[in-house]
């Protein structure tokens, strides 16, 4: 996927989020991204994290180390 399309969708989503208490919110864009972004999408953003080179909101970043992790062999 575009690097810039993946950032816009996980940042809308914690957009949607951002209303919500804090930790309800970090736990909700981990869930939702957990429950309907498929493995390489999940893995993608991973990379992206730690190359530290995009413009995620920041409640993405607080939500990143509870999303589901991506299996090697996935």
């Amino acid at each position: 996927m575009a690097p810039d399309k993946l950032v816009y969708m996980a940042n809308q989503i914690a957009t949607f989020f951002k209303s919500q208490p804090e930790n309800e919110a970090a736990e909700g864009v981990a869930n939702h991204i957990s429950d309907f972004w498929e493995p390489r999408m999940r893995k993608q953003l991973f990379d992206m994290i730690a190359e530290d080179n995009a413009d995620f909101h920041p409640l993405v970043l607080r939500a990143a180390p509870k999303i589901r992790k991506v299996k090697e062999d996935a």
